[in-house]
């Protein structure tokens, strides 16, 4: 599979089972496993929901931040990827930003 594809189809995963604002437990432990699976650290920190990662090592360190949480709107967009939770929807765009920012890891970490 390609980068693209997989960042498609981790958006498509991530926006169909949204959680709101401090309860993204399951986007936590799915984001956990991405970014294990692809060898980048995860830090030590006892968070119930968020990641902080590491990738590589070095004087100079770039931070990068992502929202993972949803907006309880009911969606009615019609696609075929819809999001599973009534009630809860990806209007904020947490699908994509946690998306892009899984992608800027990888290819960090392919540097």
């Amino acid at each position: 599979m390609s980068l693209e594809q997989q960042l498609i189809a981790w958006r498509r995963e991530l926006h169909q089972n949204p959680e709101l604002s401090g309860e993204e437990v399951e986007t936590t432990a799915r984001l956990r496993q991405w970014l294990g699976d692809a060898g980048i650290a995860i830090l030590p920190y006892d968070l119930q929901t968020g990641v902080v990662a590491e990738v590589g090592r070095g004087e100079k360190q770039i931070a990068l931040r992502a929202d993972i949480d949803a907006l309880p709107i009911e969606e009615r967009s019609g696609v075929a990827f819809t999001s599973q939770r009534a009630g809860v929807m990806h209007a904020c765009g947490h699908d994509i930003h946690t998306s892009v920012i899984l992608g800027a890891a990888l290819q960090l970490k392919a540097r």
